[in-house]
């Protein structure tokens, strides 16, 4: 009986645990299937370009986060999130540069941007204040000797890390009526347990805008644009002013983009295909339906169905993205206390799913590994996911266990 019982206790203790990454190799990084010729060519170019790391006499900075796309985007393939070994703290430093590495960047962390909380006046800031400078590198001109931000204070910094790019030619897609169609489907089921939901949209045109943390870029080539300039701080046709002026610091002529490179990249993520889901076995099966029954998939919906499209590739498709790509109020817990469109600091965009196997880190600001944590933290004062984690934690040990399997093959 006694060996029963410590038996019983570890398969309690065992049930509720994040078996981790998948093993084998990576399920996503691929073309689309029924790509032209042309298409094929314009994912192959784009990749190319996405991984190509860039130098001062490129454009890089003078202020930037990282040198390449897919040093951020990497795991488990290019297109990918944060991979196993931080990239910015090798970047740092890269070419002689003289830059801190601040605390909370870590070899074995997430890849990370910081946005302040606040201006030193204390009116609304919100906006990304890059890692590193220029300054020092072999490559940078001279007399250039512009400074790190101060990020000392703990108290006004959030961060936010690298979104996946796999499948997003087929979010592209989605109609704007299809995603306002499968909110109000659910509004009754959703009205139940508390969740509302809604999108945020562009301020002039008013249809949805549907990439990053909080769905506020409204396609694939102002993301692409958005994140040349933030993140590398290369200047081009859709953001073409310097973030950081400084003369000293500045090579060439503005927009520095000339050759085509954010067409390159939204192409690629237009033609990348989603990840593959592992073949579902007895306990990933009965996790889909724990996944349905808890309510996860009121905000969470499993599939949506592209329209018309240029390429037959993107055209009347299925997408499995676990995603209703709306926003959502996620409690004081999760508020940066950053505006974005219409979203306010507690509001995310409802993080597609897909994929999620392969990930290393969880949350906008990938302050957690483990899927459970990631669970549970969907729950404080004013989330709408309240009922629904309360659903969660009411489940049977091996209901939950499940649900993390079913989860983790995605």
């Amino acid at each position: 009986m006694l060996i029963f019982m410590l038996l019983a206790a570890s398969w309690t203790l065992l049930a509720q645990t994040d078996p981790g990454p998948r093993n084998g190799p990576a399920q996503s990084g691929r073309p689309l299937q029924g790509l032209s010729p042309d298409e094929q060519q314009a994912f192959g170019n784009g990749r190319g370009r996405f991984m190509e790391v860039e130098n001062v006499r490129d454009g890089l900075g003078p202020r930037f986060n990282m040198d390449s796309c897919a040093g951020c985007h990497a795991r488990p393939d290019v297109g990918g999130s944060s991979p196993a070994v931080n990239p910015q703290i090798a970047v740092a430093q890269r070419n002689g540069a003289s830059n801190h590495v601040p605390a909370f960047l870590q070899s074995n962390g997430p890849v990370r941007a910081v946005r302040f909380r606040q201006n030193a006046d204390g009116t609304p800031d919100g906006g990304v204040h890059n890692l590193f400078v220029i300054s020092g590198r072999t490559d940078a001109p001279a007399g250039c000797a512009i400074a790190q931000p101060d990020f000392t204070n703990a108290q006004n910094i959030v961060f936010r890390i690298p979104t996946p790019v796999f499948g997003l030619g087929l979010i592209e897609s989605i109609t704007d009526s299809a995603l306002r169609a499968n909110l109000a489907s659910t509004s009754a089921a959703r009205q139940q347990l508390g969740i509302r939901g809604r999108f945020n949209t562009g301020g002039n045109d008013g249809t949805i805008t549907r990439y990053g943390w909080k769905a506020q870029n409204k396609s694939l080539l102002l993301f692409s644009g958005e994140a040349y300039n933030v993140e590398m701080g290369i200047s081009n046709e859709l953001f073409p002013q310097e973030r950081e002026e400084n003369s000293a610091c500045n090579i060439g002529a503005t927009p520095q983009d000339r050759e085509g490179d954010i067409l390159a990249f939204s192409a690629f993520m237009r033609f990348l295909a989603p990840a593959q889901q592992a073949p579902a076995d007895d306990s990933i099966t009965r996790g889909r339906a724990v996944f349905d029954s808890a309510g996860c998939v009121l905000c969470h919906t499993a599939t949506l169905t592209t329209g018309k499209a240029a390429s037959p590739a993107l055209a009347n498709q299925p997408v499995h993205l676990f995603s209703d790509l709306a926003l959502h109020r996620m409690g004081q817990a999760l508020n940066d206390g950053v505006n974005q469109g219409v979203a306010q600091g507690d509001e995310w965009r409802t993080a597609p799913l897909w994929g999620l196997g392969d990930r290393l880190f969880f949350m906008h600001d990938g302050r957690t590994r483990d899927l459970v944590q990631a669970i549970t933290l969907h729950d404080s004062r004013g989330s709408e996911a309240h009922g629904v984690v309360q659903n969660y934690q009411g489940l049977a040990a091996g209901q939950k266990q499940d649900l993390l399997n079913f989860l983790r093959s995605l």
